[in-house]
């Protein structure tokens, strides 16, 4: 035996993709097996986040911060997976999405624990940023490995038990996240992803299919990848500086002329690169364009209820348990209509027409939080149609996305997906915490009817990218295992 073959060997152990088991394989419905794998880390990605933002009071006493410095927990996780989702999704379709999959599972395991012992906020800011790399090499490749498994007239039922794997893990976030701050601490909030992690690490090695269909990367694109994050970060740093960052006026608009000269700059070198990070012929795609402009809309409409909801409440005198019970009632929601709207809504429905519907009701319970009382009982009506309506509205979207991509792109895709999701997270957050700041002198109450108007405007903008989609659903091939 060559001395060399140990190296090769462990090189092969690390580098490439195991087959399932054959019996798991050769399954009639094996492929549901993959789907319920992917749906842990979508489980396990939304509860990170909805509990993240129950958290901002324990965070500001313990540190000493404020509310605009604490917000980076989730800014800084968030610009990070903004930034590597398309990287992470082109790597993948180049050397495998299983492969990068579970190496972003063991990296965000093990980053949770690392938030866990942080001993101050810039720590667990860094953690957080670790973390969200990670992610990124889970969420790039979720929909891809669903959407890749799944048969093509299924799709649309295998997204939607994803989105409900989302919803659930966003229901049970604040319940849990308010339990374990009320009793435990905030850090608990970080260690209870490791558990579920290991499970999914195991399962994923023997239940995830290899990748069937790979494109080649001679060059990466680094350029490419620096601009995008210059751009997305220094436009969130502005915000958060308008919302009351110690950055002074100036400071913050020369972020946000960093920000468009930057994404300008990213969006000429796609055009010039040989190995674009961006295929930008993709965002020509009419469904395309269009059903990402609507997954920016959802996820803002989506997670900002989800810090502002809890502001109001334990303003008014409640604890975060208590606000974390009531903000559940917005992904349980969403988890309701994405598992059985599928079964309740017409077959002959195109994927158009139910985005028009759920996002036509987001919109009108968006426009209750101009009107009815902020009250918890006015609230979880809100807050209960919100979620039914983005239940409705988010798995049509993703098939009609991803339905347009070509298999062998769907890692690019899906990072596409994932990328503008990250960034309607990020704008939520920030939008709402800028409203309450700009009205901090008229009290929580006016803020919150300020980020109301953005969410109602949000929620146009979704019922608009519907109405300007393909009126047919596309009939792009995908892969089947």
């Amino acid at each position: 035996m060559s001395p060399h073959t140990p190296k090769r060997r462990w090189s092969a152990v690390l580098t490439a993709e195991r087959p399932r088991p054959e019996g798991i394989r050769s399954r009639p419905n094996g492929w549901w097996l993959a789907v319920g794998t992917v749906c842990l880390g979508a489980f396990m990605g939304q509860l990170d986040a909805s509990i993240v933002t129950l958290i901002y009071g324990s965070l500001r006493t313990d540190f000493h911060a404020s509310l605009a410095a604490v917000e980076w927990v989730s800014l800084a996780y968030l610009l990070t997976l903004v930034a590597l989702l398309v990287p992470a999704g082109r790597l993948a379709d180049a050397h495998g999405r299983k492969l990068l999959y579970l190496y972003g599972f063991a990296v965000f395991t093990l980053a949770s624990a690392a938030c866990g012992l942080a001993p101050s906020l810039m720590a667990l800011v860094a953690f957080r940023v670790v973390q969200a790399a990670g992610a990124a090499m889970m969420q790039a490749n979720s929909v891809a490995l669903v959407t890749t498994s799944a048969p093509r007239e299924l799709m649309r039922r295998a997204l939607g038990v994803q989105a409900a794997a989302q919803a659930l893990g966003l229901a049970l976030g604040p319940t849990v996240g308010g339990t374990l701050v009320s009793t435990l601490g905030w850090r608990w909030v970080f260690w209870v992803n490791v558990p579920v992690g290991v499970v999914a690490l195991v399962g994923g090695h023997y239940l995830l299919p290899r990748t069937r269909g790979r494109t080649t990367v001679a060059r990466f694109d680094w350029a490419g990848l620096s601009l995008l994050a210059v751009a997305t970060t220094s436009a969130l740093m502005g915000l958060s500086a308008a919302s009351g960052l110690a950055v002074p006026g100036w400071g913050a608009a020369l972020l946000f002329v960093v920000a468009a000269s930057t994404g300008w700059g990213f969006v000429r070198r796609q055009r010039q690169a040989t190995e674009p990070l961006l295929n930008l012929a993709l965002l020509r795609v009419r469904a395309v364009a269009f059903g990402l402009a609507g997954a920016l809309s959802g996820y803002l409409v989506l997670f900002g209820p989800l810090v502002l909801v809890p502001i109001v409440l334990t303003a008014r005198g409640s604890s975060e348990l208590t606000a974390g019970l009531v903000i559940t009632v917005l992904p349980a929601g969403f988890a309701l209509a994405a598992t059985g709207g599928d079964r309740l809504l017409p077959h002959r429905l195109s994927d158009r027409a139910r985005c028009l519907a759920g996002a036509g009701v987001f919109t009108l319970a968006s426009t209750g939080l101009l009107i009815v009382p902020l009250a918890t009982g006015w609230l979880v009506s809100v807050l209960a149609l919100t979620g039914l309506g983005l239940g409705m509205f988010t798995p049509a979207n993703n098939a009609m996305i991803m339905g347009a991509v070509p298999a062998r792109s769907s890692g690019t895709g899906g990072g596409l997906v994932n990328m503008t999701r990250g960034l309607g997270t990020a704008l939520g957050v920030a939008l709402v915490t800028l409203a309450l700041h700009l009205v901090g002198g008229g009290g929580v109450q006016a803020g919150a009817r300020w980020a109301g108007a953005v969410l109602v405007a949000a929620s146009v903008v979704a019922v608009a990218s519907a109405s300007l989609s393909p009126r047919r659903d596309s009939g792009a091939s995908q892969a089947t295992p």
